[in-house]
């Protein structure tokens, strides 16, 4: 299922109803890109975030030909930088519609001064390295605990929590990567008990 990056194109005019619905929605750490206007900057105090000032993002009276393409590679720029990270832009109405024009041009407008475009991306790496550490560590904790409970008793706790994250898609990396460090505890496991009885009394 293709997941989506949120961009927000906020226009300058937009109310304090409309910025206060907007902030609430941001997640945290969200960029603010915004035109180095007095009316951008009222916008932007509303939603609490520092901001980005780029001067591209500045009304103008007579726009170059390139200008929507230059606005979306600025916006794009920004949004690389953290796929997963919420984007707003803060500009004047006509470099909105500008900006829409090339960053979702099948996008039909919505109504009010904020709209809300979404960017294709892929799924949230796995952290491999800390899985396998994870991994290691759970093997040696669980053999440590075999004389307390069953030495399967807390991979499989790990197994159930790594399930359910699996059905958050904003957690699935993180149920992905438990699954991923409860097999390798599992291997660890059977390679050290294989071991001691190569070689007993070794461990």
């Amino acid at each position: 299922m293709t997941d989506f990056q949120r961009i927000f194109v906020v226009g300058a005019q937009a109310g304090a109803d409309e910025v206060a619905r907007l902030r609430s929605s941001l997640r945290p750490g969200a960029t603010v890109l915004t035109a180095p206007t007095a009316e951008a900057r009222r916008v932007v105090e509303g939603l609490g975030v520092d901001p980005v000032p780029d001067v591209l993002l500045a009304p103008v009276r007579f726009p170059d030909v390139d200008r929507g393409h230059r606005l979306d590679e600025l916006v794009r720029r920004h949004a690389l930088r953290d796929r997963f990270r919420d984007v707003v832009v803060v500009t004047d109405p006509a470099t909105v519609t500008l900006l829409l024009r090339a960053l979702a041009p099948d996008q039909l407008p919505m109504t009010g001064a904020v709209t809300e475009v979404g960017l294709p991306r892929g799924p949230r790496p796995v952290p491999l390295v800390q899985a396998a550490l994870g991994g290691a560590g759970l093997a040696f904790v669980a053999v440590l605990a075999a004389n307390v409970v069953p030495i399967w008793l807390l991979p499989l706790l790990v197994v159930v929590a790594g399930v359910v994250l699996l059905l958050v898609p904003r957690l699935r990396h993180l149920g992905e990567a438990l699954l991923i460090a409860v097999a390798v505890s599992v291997a660890v496991s059977l390679l050290a008990i294989a071991g001691s009885s190569r070689f007993p009394g070794s461990w």
